[in-house]
């Protein structure tokens, strides 16, 4: 059957929203060419679409071009206010912006619940109100959070996991009762991935999988361009992976013993310690394990700086053709501050020993956006659902 003209309003009204959402402010006919519709049709849409305060006239396309024709229109930025979090172990990293993503304040904390989790839990949830009130960003449409742990594919929740503070799960029930706000939530390495497929270094990848290596380990696997969680939440919980030279096997309830003993942060700084490396001052938050890669990259071959490079390789080769093994992704990216640091002396090495132990070709490649994947992933999450929500059509 035909779709009724206010069923079509809305479909076109949804597609010349995603054309502005992907491709920037349009003119009507950039729209018109885009969409296939005709002119009056572009006409009637951004006539409706601008009275709803949905877009806006936001300058013109070239110096020589003047008119109605010439006015570009895209979304209003204004329209909604976000925030991304951040949260490890040791803090949280926050980031409020517009609809748009346009980054209006940056904030970051140390927490920890020495002092009892409501305390831990009252400090991030004031540094997320304090930012958003000082960035006239009140009140937030929608919060994207990211999170080390298993994320329920059911409730969207935060679920229990060894070794993670409480204050981590409260903290998403915190926000729900105090902010008027959509809360989302979503795995730390999970984000890096959609972060990297967007901004990074899988743009042109609708199916790999990234392995993220910072203080922990993890992996997160896109195919076909959905992003997949499996059953319970946990794809990609590579930590807990038996591989040898470990001297045991991880458990229900620890990872040690599988792959994180090899690739985890303080793995790889006591292979560094075996290579004879002084270990480098890190930055701010960042793994040690990066601040050694990255000294160890710039080393001439022969080197016992080049030799622990090589031997970090011949440890991340083993979850690398795991990963390959059961899901043939085509594209392995190293993400994290590691996965960065290493770049792409790091990413070839690898490389040589995945194609030596694999007969899939696979290309390995090193992260664009190092440990701030999951901050932009935790903002492109929000964006997109506040988005969804505003955008979806009403009867009219």
């Amino acid at each position: 059957m035909p779709a009724s003209p206010s069923t079509a309003r809305a479909i076109n009204d949804r597609l010349a929203l995603r054309l502005l959402q992907s491709e920037g402010p349009l003119t009507a006919g950039q729209l018109k060419e885009l969409t296939g519709l005709s002119r009056p049709s572009v006409a009637d849409l951004v006539e409706r679409l601008t009275a709803q305060g949905l877009i806006e006239v936001v300058g013109e396309a070239g110096a020589r071009r003047r008119g109605p024709n010439a006015k570009l229109h895209g979304i209003v930025s204004g329209l909604a206010h976000l925030a991304a979090l951040d949260v490890r172990t040791e803090g949280v990293t926050l980031t409020v912006a517009d609809l748009l993503g346009t980054v209006l304040a940056e904030a970051s904390a140390p927490i920890d619940d020495e002092g009892g989790t409501g305390p831990a839990v009252e400090r991030a949830v004031a540094l997320i109100e304090r930012t958003a009130k000082e960035a006239g960003a009140e009140p937030l449409h929608t919060v994207g959070i990211g999170a080390p742990g298993l994320i329920d594919p059911v409730t969207g929740e935060l679920r229990d996991s060894s070794g993670l503070p409480e204050w981590h799960r409260r903290l998403v029930a915190a926000l729900h009762e105090r902010l008027p706000a959509r809360v989302l939530v979503e795995n730390e390495t999970n984000l890096a991935a959609l972060a990297e497929q967007r901004d990074g270094a899988a743009r042109d990848r609708d199916t790999f999988a990234l392995l993220w290596l910072g203080h922990g380990i993890g992996a997160a696997v896109v195919l076909d361009g959905v992003l997949r969680r499996g059953a319970s939440g946990g794809t990609g919980e590579i930590g807990f992976l038996p591989v040898p030279g470990t001297a045991g096997l991880p458990s229900a309830t620890g990872c040690d013993g599988g792959f994180h003993s090899l690739a985890g942060s303080a793995a790889i700084a006591e292979l560094a310690r075996a290579h004879d490396m002084v270990g480098p001052t890190a930055a701010p938050g960042e793994p040690v394990a990066a601040a050694l890669v990255r000294e160890a990259v710039r080393a001439e071959p022969g080197t016992p700086a080049a030799r622990f490079l090589d031997a970090l390789a011949d440890r991340l080769v083993l979850g690398a053709a795991s990963v390959v093994a059961v899901l043939d992704p085509g594209c392995l990216v190293l993400g994290g501050e590691v996965g960065r640091a290493g770049g792409d002396r790091l990413a070839a090495l690898v490389a040589t020993r995945l194609a030596a132990m694999s007969p899939l070709p696979t290309e390995v490649r090193a992260g664009a956006l190092g440990g701030a994947a999951v901050l932009r992933g935790a903002l492109l999450m929000a964006r997109d659902g506040a988005q969804d929500d505003l955008f979806t059509p009403t009867d009219r």
